[in-house]
């Protein structure tokens, strides 16, 4: 099983299926939802969420394998009636909108929408392993437990001080583990803290029960680790309430991003743990260890595996994620970009400390796509033909032949053709004029015009033309000019930089650019999506150097009136005292 804690926000979530890890589902940087096929490794499905791009998702589970009816289905023979077929169908997405969104992958769409329980992002999302409820932790330091039946909140209570990071759900379904300051162990019936657990000096990013809940509850163990830690602490739940220490830590090389950890079904008190954690280097490593109480020193992997891929210099190819087999040879990775990552099942020698596997990830890439054959041919043009086609530049369509005396030319018409220094002089963008009460005269820009101009202004590097278009505010003349941009001129229009850094260009426009790039070609999400953080980046510190540049204006004034007022009373004592005054301000 997956460690289904919370995640930062440059940690993208990827996570298999449970039992048969027949899927692998994560996210990318642009937002869609990706569910790969680790059998045929070809995408098996996509959805898009509709605030992609403004609620980004944080956090993905898989819940229980149950019975699907995927459609009609022949009547089951009398041997076959009692073999009844479980599949990993829902799965939970925690968004930064403070919505749950539940897609079901039998169906191929989305089950049901989670909302009005946070007012935060939502970090972290767990199942209950019998029945229909869901558990979600946010940064409202609340908890929430959905009823997936009726979609409505059955109880919420506030689990810390601070944000609530990662949860996990006992075996049993009776103990909830929370992480926010400190790790909190709650009693599902009553609502109330069992124990709590103190240890880490960052915010707990994983969390995951290691054995199921004994008799005696001094058997109970499970795991924990944090941002910048690389340790992973296990903790032991006894019933003398002696548990204030982790009782074995294994060593990582970095902050661990994905966990599976299979335990033995043996009903002995001694319990043998097989681990694979995937780090945030890219690594993986993988533990054996008999949990049975303390140990003083820390655990050493038993094997680190990397990555890299064929070249004269080798590159590392980061894992994304590791799935242990049923035998102790047998792991199913995933790794690559999480874009297109690569799945592929290896048999790992543990008897050597490290092991390196070379791949080729481009051929290994070209397998797994199927090559779409396109069906519009276009027409071989010689290079010292120009063709000039009526619309928007940059479309290009074959010019059908016109029959003679078809049309006839009216001799006596006198057609001027403005220019674009003349249209832009014309056209007032911050007053454009909409509705029935727009006064008669005054022109009303068209959606047509702007794309018009943004291609024109493109084509011939006037950044005033580009500047003048995107100054514009109103959000649905922004999508319909997007929408009727041609093809060739969006990514043009996004790589240009002479209006990106003006102030007075708004944002809004250019994310509607970046998003028609990654809806039109698939192939630069992978460079936009770098893109993507750098903006989400910027937008958030702007507030804070807005406020810096409020106060150091404030200061700046100040100190001129201090210094104007020093050359003509020449008080140096109140210039010292003031300046003190303000620094402290």
């Amino acid at each position: 099983m997956a460690a289904g804690g919370g995640s930062s926000s440059l940690q993208l979530p990827c996570v298999f299926s449970p039992k048969s890890r027949q899927y692998l589902a994560l996210c990318a940087q642009d937002g869609r939802l990706r569910i790969w096929n680790t059998d045929s490794k070809t995408l098996h499905q996509e959805y898009v969420p509709s605030a992609h791009l403004s609620a980004t998702c944080i956090c993905i589970t898989w819940g229980p394998c149950r019975t699907v009816k995927e459609g009609p289905q022949r009547k089951k023979r009398k041997s076959e009636a009692g073999q009844v077929e479980e599949k990993a169908d829902l799965l939970a997405m925690g968004t930064a909108a403070g919505t749950v969104l539940i897609y079901s992958t039998a169906k191929g769409s989305l089950h049901c929408t989670l909302d009005g329980g946070h007012s935060g992002a939502v970090n972290c999302v767990q199942w209950h392993p019998e029945d229909s409820i869901l558990y979600s932790g946010s940064d409202d330091t609340n908890i929430v437990e959905w009823d997936l039946q009726t979609g409505k909140t059955r109880s919420k209570w506030k689990a810390d001080r601070a944000a609530v990071t990662s949860l996990s759900v006992s075996p049993d379904g009776k103990l909830l583990l929370s992480a926010g300051q400190v790790i909190k162990m709650w009693d599902l019936d009553t609502k109330e803290v069992y124990r709590k657990f103190t240890g880490h000096s960052t915010a707990v990013t994983t969390l995951c029960f290691a054995t199921t809940r004994p008799p005696d509850s001094n058997g109970l163990y499970f795991l924990s680790g944090a941002a910048h830690d690389r340790l992973l602490s296990v903790w032991q739940v006894r019933e003398d309430g002696k548990d204030k220490n982790s009782v074995v830590s294994f060593t990582l090389t970095d902050e661990p991003q994905h966990i599976d950890l299979v335990t033995s079904n043996r009903k002995e008190e001694v319990r043998a743990l097989r681990m694979a954690v995937v780090c945030k280097d890219g690594q993986l490593h993988l533990f054996e260890h008999f949990l049975n109480g303390p140990c003083k020193k820390p655990m050493s992997p038993s094997c680190t595996v990397q990555m890299s891929d064929t070249k004269d210099s080798p590159v590392p190819i980061p894992l994304l994620a590791a799935g242990l087999g049923a035998d102790t040879r047998s792991i199913l990775l995933a790794y690559g970009n999480h874009l297109q990552p690569v799945m592929e099942k290896v048999e790992i020698n543990t008897s050597e400390r490290h092991i390196c596997l070379t791949r080729d990830v481009h051929t290994s890439l070209s397998l797994s796509i199927e090559t779409a054959v396109s069906k519009v041919k276009t027409p071989i043009v010689n290079t010292n033909s120009r063709v000039l086609v009526p619309g928007l530049p940059g479309h290009q369509a074959p010019v059908k032949g016109i029959s003679q005396g078809s049309e006839k030319r009216k001799k006596d018409t006198d057609t001027k053709e403005m220019s674009i220094a003349e249209r832009i002089g014309e056209i007032d963008l911050s007053s454009v004029s909409k509705g029935k009460g727009a006064p008669k005269g005054t022109i009303s820009l068209q959606t047509d015009n702007f794309a018009v101009l943004l291609v024109q202004g493109l084509e011939s590097s006037d950044a005033n033309i580009l500047n003048k278009v995107f100054q514009t505010r109103k959000e649905m003349v922004i999508k319909k000019t997007v929408a009727r941009l041609p093809l060739p001129a969006v990514l043009p229009l996004v790589e240009e930089q002479s209006f990106i850094s003006s102030s007075s260009v708004d944002l809004y426009f250019y994310l509607q650019l970046i998003h028609l790039c990654t809806q039109q070609l698939p192939d630069l999400v992978t460079q936009l999506g770098v893109l993507y953080h750098m903006i989400e980046s910027r937008v958030k510190m702007f507030h804070k150097l807005t406020k810096l540049h409020g106060k150091l204006y404030l200061l700046m004034t100040q100190v001129g009136v201090l210094l104007h007022r020093n050359n003509h009373t020449s008080s140096s004592t109140e210039l010292l005292t003031t300046m003190h005054c303000c620094g402290s301000f």
